[in-house]
């Protein structure tokens, strides 16, 4: 059920107030944030939403179903701050990376919004490193050849749908497709499309190697020249349903794990972001002219100036949600006593954490997980810990790349609720990176970060990293249990190589 806030008479807030869209791949919610972008309590929706799941790894949702969402949120924060009397100077949405769905000449959808973790183009994405250099593609890209990212999911309905890729007049983001509906134009980020696969990082532009092996011309994608570019007119029938957002910028859909970044406040390359949702990622927002992509992670982009550099892994969150629902585990609460009473590691079990395949850093699709060391005095709980503590080593593998390639991090600050709900699995973290590890106390960093951009485009604070959000004590790596970390890694690795082969 949705879950509401609705506002009570109050004044309006001093400066800019920023309205805040976040789609998700599990929510819809809408926000108010102010000029210093703290939020504004009493506004806003929250509606979860399951994915589509299909045979053969499709993961999907109907795109005007997720647009009724969208729009039943907007409609909702519209009532509530025309009780209150506050307006909206602007609009921020942001939306989950490396979604791509199809329209007709017509503009309805031809395709369903295909997800991420959707892994039906994996053989596409095989056949394509055949055809392209999958070094050179990596490096101007920063996204390896995998299901994950556009180029193989267009190859793959080619070869499966070619009737849909005949009728598809325009590929987008799910982000684009909503702004299509709502002002009858086009409008995207250099964010968003630097998360598909399709652009080159240091140019900021298409990449033309990439599209002349892809079933589709560069005039189907969203036009360079009106890339970032806020629009501010809503078609007729909104600007009637919400005459108040209309005639304010509404800036192009941002990725959701840039803003995670600026949220929680690691916008600067000696800082990392520690997301741990449903899925996780180790992230860094590197301001500079040029970024080389390090090997096994990936290259995005929040802008034209700040890259986004890190990786991801599949299973986060989703680990102890699956082991809940299989496994005979007490509630929460109980469950989080018995994780802090458990020393490291002594369960004597290796996990391969890879419930739904592998992103950062080996990228096989294929993957499986695995656990080795199982007994008849095995307990639930041991099973758990072993399964957390092995997402933490999966992250120290992340961790290990970006310290080479941008030298020690003065901070790493954790957000998303896997983490933020578990002191354990944060100390399990701090352990396992050999690194302190600072809790985000914002409860949506994400939201708070497409804020955070707005107010700098809108001039109203110098930069994202003027409005630090509150954090809370740092989890500090036990000496002893670091060691026995890195001797888990070790088994950790040589199980996946015995498995899979090298990374």
């Amino acid at each position: 059920m949705p879950e509401s806030n609705p506002a009570q008479p109050r004044k309006a807030t001093p400066g800019p107030a920023i309205l805040t869209l976040d789609v998700g791949s599990s929510s819809v919610r809408t926000l108010l944030y102010d000029a210093q972008g703290r939020e504004v309590p009493g506004f806003g929706l929250h509606i979860p939403y399951e994915l589509d799941k299909t045979l053969g790894g499709g993961i999907e949702v109907d795109a005007d179903f997720l647009c009724g969402l969208c729009i039943e949120c907007l409609s909702a924060i519209h009532q509530h701050m025309d009780i209150a009397g506050i307006w909206p100077t602007a609009v921020a949405v942001c939306t989950f990376w490396h979604n791509v769905l199809g329209l007709d000449g017509s503009g309805s959808p031809t395709t369903p919004v295909i997800h991420p973790f959707d892994t039906r183009s994996a053989d596409a994405a095989r056949a394509l490193a055949k055809k392209l250099d999958p070094a050179g593609v990596h490096a101007r890209t920063g996204c390896v050849l995998h299901a994950s990212y556009l180029p193989a999911k267009l190859a793959w309905l080619a070869e499966t749908q070619p009737q849909t890729m005949r009728k598809s007049r325009w590929w987008m983001s799910f982000g684009e497709y909503l702004f299509f509906k709502l002002f009858g134009r086009h409008a995207a980020s250099t964010s968003m499309v630097s998360g598909s696969g399709l652009w080159n990082q240091n140019q900021n532009t298409y990449d033309p190697e990439t599209l002349r092996a892809l079933p589709a011309q560069p005039e189907q994608f969203a036009p360079e020249s009106e890339m970032d570019k806020p629009v501010d007119t809503l078609v007729a029938a909104y600007r009637t349903q919400w005459p108040e957002f209309s005639n304010i910028p509404w800036f192009p859909a941002l990725g959701d794990g840039a803003c995670n970044n600026i949220g929680s406040g690691a916008c600067h390359r000696n800082q990392l972001a520690l997301m741990v949702g449903t899925s996780g990622a180790l992230r860094s927002v590197v301001e500079a002219d040029r970024m080389e992509t390090p090997g096994g992670l990936w290259v995005y982009r929040l802008d034209r100036k700040r890259f986004v550099v890190g990786g991801a892994l599949t299973d986060g969150g989703a680990v102890y949600a699956w082991m809940k629902r299989l496994l005979n585990l007490p509630g929460d609460e109980e469950v989080e006593t018995a994780l802090q009473a458990m020393p490291p590691l002594s369960h004597g079990l290796t996990v391969l954490p890879l419930f739904a395949g592998e992103r950062s850093p080996g990228w096989r699709g294929d993957a499986r997980a695995a656990l080795i060391g199982l007994g008849s005095e095995t307990s639930s709980i041991q099973i758990l810990r072993a399964s957390l503590e092995a997402v933490a080593l999966r992250f120290r593998l992340i961790y290990d790349i970006l310290k080479h390639s941008l030298g020690a991090p003065q901070q790493i600050i954790a957000s998303g609720g896997a983490l933020l709900y578990s002191p354990a699995w944060t100390q399990m973290m701090a352990d396992a990176l050999a690194c302190p590890v600072t809790p985000c106390l914002e409860n949506e960093a994400t939201s708070r970060g497409a804020a955070l951009v707005a107010l700098e485009r809108l001039g109203a604070i110098p930069s994202v990293a003027a409005a630090p959000p509150p954090l809370g004590d740092p989890s500090e790596p036990n000496p002893v249990s670091v060691l026995r970390y890195e001797q888990a890694l070790e088994l950790q690795s040589s199980l996946y190589v015995k498995l899979f082969g090298d990374s």
